[in-house]
């Protein structure tokens, strides 16, 4: 198992066991896992990840597809905008969601306010500047 894949396979682990909670660098950060399912493989695959919950709307959450910075976009965030639906776990709560990309100034205001809230975002989005924009995706619960 790949460094990466083992980390998160004890984020998930820790976020199930804790109803939703973890600690280390996702300690008292939003956290969800993402169901999807691999665009080549079809098999399905779970990503832990922070996000951003809309500001009146509970059934709605916005996650960012960082890849810490990285060049290139994560394969979980191809995977989720390829099928326009995924599930989310957040907390105990485990749900299907519709999957929407925000473009423009409706990005750019939520990727800001993620970046204020949490300064690494900043960072990743000025690793990337001129390489790629961060998408940022809606997931909508149905």
């Amino acid at each position: 198992m790949s460094e990466a894949l083992d980390r998160n396979a004890k984020v998930i682990a820790e976020f199930r066991a804790n109803e939703g909670r973890v600690g280390g660098v996702f300690e008292g950060a939003p956290l969800v896992l993402v169901h999807h399912r691999g665009r080549k493989s079809g098999r399905e695959h779970v990503s832990p990840m922070m996000y951003l919950p809309h500001e009146t709307a509970p059934d709605i959450v916005y996650v960012f597809a960082s890849k810490g910075g990285a060049p290139t976009d994560p394969d979980w965030y191809r995977n989720l905008t390829a099928a326009g639906e995924g599930s989310i776990e957040r907390g105990t709560a485990t749900y299907r969601v519709t999957v929407h990309e925000l473009i423009g100034a409706e990005r750019d205001r939520v990727y800001a306010e993620q970046a204020q809230r949490y300064p690494g975002f900043a960072e990743y989005a000025r690793q990337t500047a001129g390489i790629r924009v961060i998408p940022v995706l809606e997931l909508r619960q149905t």
